[in-house]
């Protein structure tokens, strides 16, 4: 009887190790892990080629826009999207740039509208040297942070080697060119304003524009942009607009300056303005304001900033001399009584003697410097390091006295010393009124 159970055991637990292997073997296969889709490219730091072919191959020979001769553009981007050929006409651009530099800039202007490497369809595109700038990033830098910022319509960066007639001239920035438009600076067509703050613009060295009028408070020298080949009747409303906001500046009416400016545009427009240096804006020169219809008026869109980064002025026609020192300064330690900067217009710094003003440009920086090293710079750092073969190349094309990727590595250096100066500087303002 014990043999028959203990058989009987045996056959069951057998039965049982049958099923189990059984069981085993029966397990359905893990499934392979789906293979992830292809990653995106982002091709936005990438550099393209550009071949321009003017017709005849006719040299381009000035700026103004007489200047202009036909040609064929040809773009060869590694986004196969991004390919283009079309045609239109070319010419130089710029001032200082233009004048004093073997390596030039130059405005496009398309037949048809077109988006380039990316960027929204329009006509007009710049092609800036940065010649002086051995770095190749300090617009580059400026409109980053500009956008990471939010401000209205901040220009973008591509960079592109560019052929011009079967000559390799080098490394350069495309952009879109600062105008009126749904792409661009996007303001009405009737009512929307565009105005240049610029002296070489002004009615001082332009004084046959007819565009353009010294401010009824500051003096400022202002071109109007947008409306073109304005009316008398357009230029009167458009000196009393800016009229009142320069007023209400220099009462230090903190409320009645906001209800005509978007005071976040301004004071984050100031802070990049001292943050890199760019002493430009004593002239002023490269300042652009814009106002839709029945609007604010902002500040922006942000441009050229290859005098900033304590460029060497002394050496300005030759030189490419930057980040001596981090400790001077635009506005000062004392921006309401310019004192320890520049003497700036009072347009840019009368505010400062506001005390809710003062408060909130305070607070503002220290919002904003938490992202100059940590997002502004490290996308910076991108673009150089997809254009690092091409400014090889440029700079064996153009060579001059400085080392790309040392300047990069000055430039990093300058900027996060310069944020811990200003650090002290801001925090010391006087409170205001």
């Amino acid at each position: 009887m014990k043999r028959n159970y203990l058989l009987l055991n045996l056959f069951c637990l057998s039965m049982l190790c049958i099923g189990c292997s059984e069981e085993e073997n029966n397990i359905p296969e893990q499934e392979e892990p789906e293979t992830p889709e292809e990653v995106i490219t982002d091709y936005t730091y990438s550099v393209s080629k550009l071949t321009i072919e003017t017709q005849y191959k006719a040299p381009i020979l000035g700026k103004e826009k007489e200047h202009y001769v036909n040609f064929t553009l040809t773009v060869d981007s590694d986004n196969d999207e991004w390919d283009y050929e079309g045609t239109g006409r070319i010419r130089g651009r710029g001032n200082s740039t233009w004048l004093w530099y073997d390596k030039k800039p130059y405005r496009i202007k398309l037949d048809k509208k077109a988006s380039i490497l990316g960027l929204a369809e329009e006509k007009d595109w710049v092609l800036l040297a940065n010649y002086r700038d051995p770095t190749n990033l300090m617009n580059t830098f400026v409109f980053t942070a500009g956008e990471k910022l939010g401000m209205p319509f901040t220009n973008h960066t591509r960079f592109v080697e560019v052929t011009l007639n079967g000559d390799y001239i080098g490394l350069y920035h495309l952009t879109e060119q600062v105008e009126q438009g749904e792409t661009r600076v996007n303001v009405a067509d009737e009512g929307g304003i565009l105005l240049s703050l610029d002296k070489d613009d002004g009615p001082e060295l332009a004084p046959n524009e007819g565009d353009n009028f010294w401010s009824e408070v500051y003096s400022m020298p202002i071109c109007v942009k947008h409306p073109e080949d304005q009316t008398s009747a357009q230029l009167n409303a458009i000196k009393e607009e800016f009229a009142q906001l320069e007023q209400a500046i220099k009462s230090h009416n903190y409320k009645t300056t906001a209800q005509l400016m978007d005071m976040q545009s301004f004071i984050d427009y100031m802070i990049l303005q001292e943050l890199v240096y760019n002493v430009e804006v004593d002239a002023p020169r490269s300042v652009y304001m814009h106002k839709d219809k029945g609007g604010k008026w902002y500040m922006g869109p942000l441009w050229d900033f290859d005098a900033g980064f304590d460029f060497d002025w002394s050496t300005m026609y030759t030189g490419h001399n930057y980040f001596t020192t981090y400790k001077e300064l635009v506005l000062g330690t004392d921006p309401a009584r310019r004192i320890g900067g520049y003497q700036v217009p009072k347009f840019f710094v009368d505010l400062f003697n506001n005390k809710q003003f003062v408060s909130e440009y305070k607070a503002r920086w220290k919002e904003v410097r938490e992202l100059i090293m940590t997002d502004f710079w490290e996308t910076t750092a991108r673009y150089a390091e997809g254009a690092s073969e091409a400014m090889k190349r440029d700079a064996k094309r153009w060579p001059i006295d400085k080392k790309y990727a040392t300047e990069i590595g000055r430039m990093k250096d300058w900027l996060n010393n310069r944020c811990n100066y200003l650090d002290i500087v801001i925090a010391n303002y006087p409170a205001g009124k």
